[in-house]
């Protein structure tokens, strides 16, 4: 019950100040997509999550307590030390990145994505709340990307919490459709954010590419974020361009 209403309360305090933004039009020159969702789409988002995450991620989390228990988590004193708990969630990061990346590109195939990731793309410019909008079976598929890496090392609970706390406001983030001068991706090279992400939402699933979660790695390796790539260099270099986007 802890991780889950630190979950809830890290996701909506996270995500729920960009439908303001949204709304408002505040700071709209740093919006990637000048397109705005309506206030009956962001409801219906909002609406769909409280269910999925009350029917779905929190019996998942009850159900998954005792397996973390068996491999080692535990919660009593002493507290890892900051080495421990940094090696970690480097680790959990690199690893949930790894098994996030074919698990998204297996969903873009043209069965799963009709029929269970088509739900998660019902919003071609998303915001933050958009990043945990899926279909059940999405929630769990790639839900495991972020549980195996704790599920392998039985860390302190802490630990445990704070990489949920990390990866949730991450993938709101990646979803929040701004692009700010503060923006991480501006800092960190292999980091991907909201213009490396927004991008996947914008194009037909055939040839949307970025499929990482977090960095930008792996798409590079197998080459599929050229058309992202080509996009960007044309755009620095001042050439205006159509990207195929699916604004629906």
């Amino acid at each position: 019950m802890g991780s889950f209403l630190l979950h809830e309360s890290v996701f909506f305090l996270s995500g729920l100040p960009f439908i303001y933004l949204e709304r408002a039009g505040l700071l709209s020159k740093y919006k990637i997509q000048t397109k705005n969702n309506t206030p009956t789409a962001q409801e219906k988002c909002i609406t769909r999550l409280l269910l999925y995450h009350f029917s779905v991620n929190l019996p998942l989390m009850i159900v998954s307590y005792p397996v973390f228990r068996c491999m080692g988590m535990r919660s009593s004193l002493p507290l890892p030390s900051w080495k421990v708990v940094l090696t970690q969630i480097i680790f959990y990061f690199i690893l949930e990145d790894f098994v996030f990346y074919w698990g998204h590109r297996v969903l873009h195939t043209k069965w799963l994505y009709k029929h269970v990731h088509s739900v998660h793309h019902e919003y071609a410019t998303p915001f933050g709340l958009t990043s945990e909008y899926a279909h059940p079976a999405e929630i769990l598929f790639l839900g495991f990307a972020t549980i195996v890496g704790p599920a392998i090392t039985g860390p302190h609970l802490i630990t445990l919490w704070l990489w949920m706390v990390l990866r949730v406001l991450e993938t709101v983030e990646a979803h929040c459709g701004y692009h700010f001068p503060w923006s991480l991706s501006n800092f960190l090279p292999l980091y991907g954010g909201a213009d490396f992400h927004d991008y996947h939402h914008r194009l037909l699933y055939t040839k949307s590419g970025n499929y990482s979660s977090t960095f930008v790695y792996m798409d590079w390796i197998f080459g599929t974020d050229k058309g992202y790539r080509k996009l960007k260099a044309l755009k620095h270099n001042g050439v205006g361009v159509e990207d195929d986007s699916k604004q629906t």
